[in-house]
């Protein structure tokens, strides 16, 4: 069972996921009731009987032999000194052989069957004896069980007559067969369907901490995504001024300012929105959790300016108006695959003309063109992990759409991204 807990404030993980191990039948079950519950419900092995077997193997013991001292009773006149002597051997061994019913149920019914031929003491163990092959036994072994059953009725009362009339006999002994196969069965598939219903909630179980599992690492890839197209944007502007700065040994008080002034401004951005990423996992579940504001498609002409304002050549064309009303996750997703690619542009070749085109379609078409010639190394690149286009595949693929990259014709870098929506 996985429980979903957030720490508090002041505890050493803003965010901790517990785990705990899956409850089993023991722990699901209080302590009280296990002792009402037979050991197979209990996942217990054969030879670790729980309170209840006891009770029930003692009564059954005990019935056993007091059904089968009253039988021997009955039928006495007509033992001689040897039949005696096997009756109450047989019965003897019969009886005590009950409580080994739940490990050995075929061979414990069919010698207490055999025994109840000829012995009045083993009358009384065999029918509790045939009930539990009933309930534990081979199925395939029942018929078995079933003729030596009737043997057994038809044969006693010719061995003892003293004990009545014979086909009363016979139909009293049969109806107590009948009853300890039917009862026996019954409990049989009462228990097997208590079976069936403890290990499906098992499997739903497991699926469920499977599906939390898978929603962690989607909520973790989703975060990772989300800081990386919040940071990389910001970082690689502070790159480019600050590679300013060192480069330009002559640039003037004023350009110093304003470089400086950028720099300031887009480290308190990316602090400001890493604070609003984080705070979101900090906060209670019981708490209303505040979401950062989204960037929507009207904040990408803002984005296209923050990169001229860093130095870099970027041509916009925007072929949405306002009559297309593409859905604010669709303009969400458009955000960040222009972010991306000016950020890739950025970090690879500053200076080289970058070309964003905006087509409403539907399907709606994004492209970022570096006029760059792939695979020329530049001493002033900064390195990427690829990360970033990885993230960005998933968000497109969430969104429905496809996403390429690569070299074009030219020989030019593109970035193009097709959205599906409905007008």
């Amino acid at each position: 069972m996985i429980d979903f807990s957030r720490g508090s404030r002041s505890g050493p993980k803003p965010y901790a996921w517990t785990m705990t191990a899956p409850a089993t039948t023991e722990t699901r079950v209080s302590r009280w009731s296990r002792s009402l519950l037979p050991s197979e419900l209990l996942e217990a092995t054969l030879r670790q009987r729980s309170t209840r077997d006891w009770v029930v193997d003692t009564l059954f013991f005990i019935v056993a032999v007091a059904v089968g001292l009253a039988t021997l009773y009955e039928s006495w006149p007509d033992h001689s000194t040897f039949l005696a002597v096997v009756d109450i051997a047989l019965g003897t061994v019969a009886c005590l052989a009950l409580w080994l019913r739940r490990s050995r149920p075929v061979p414990v019914t069919v010698f207490a069957l055999a025994a109840s031929l000829v012995s009045g003491l083993a009358g009384g163990a065999a029918p509790l004896a045939v009930f539990n092959v009933a309930l534990r036994g081979s199925l395939r072994a029942l018929p078995a069980i079933v003729l030596l059953s009737g043997a057994s009725v038809v044969m006693f009362p010719l061995v003892y007559p003293s004990i009545g009339d014979f086909w009363p006999q016979v139909i009293y002994g049969a109806l107590v067969m009948i009853v300890a196969i039917g009862w026996g069965l019954f409990t049989r598939a009462r228990r097997e369907l208590i079976t069936s219903l403890q290990t499906r909630a098992e499997q739903l179980e497991a699926e469920q901490r499977l599906r939390i599992t898978q929603s962690r690492e989607a909520e973790r890839r989703r975060i990772a995504r989300e800081m990386h197209d919040v940071l990389a944007h910001r970082i690689s502007l502070l790159s480019v001024h600050a590679g300013a700065l060192e480069f330009r040994r002559d640039a003037s008080n004023e350009e110093v300012a304003e470089a400086a002034g950028v720099i300031r401004a887009n480290a308190q951005s990316a602090l400001e929105e890493l604070r609003e990423v984080i705070g979101v996992l900090r906060e209670d579940l019981d708490e209303s959790i505040p979401q950062p504001p989204q960037p929507t498609m009207g904040l990408i002409p803002t984005l296209i300016e923050e990169s001229r304002a860093a130095g870099m050549n970027v041509q916009f064309i925007d072929n949405v108006t306002s009559d297309d009303s593409i859905p604010d996750a669709l303009g969400r997703t458009a955000y960040r695959i222009v972010q991306e690619g000016l950020t890739n542009a950025r970090k690879h070749a500053s200076a080289a003309a970058v070309d964003v085109t905006l087509e409403a379609g539907p399907p709606l078409m994004v492209e970022i063109l570096s006029q760059r010639s792939v695979g020329v190394a530049r001493n002033d690149q900064l390195q990427g992990t690829g990360t970033g286009l990885v993230g960005l595949a998933e968000r497109v693929a969430l969104a429905g759409g496809q996403l390429h990259h690569g070299p074009d014709d030219n020989g030019f870098f593109v970035l193009r991204a097709t959205l599906p929506w409905t007008p």
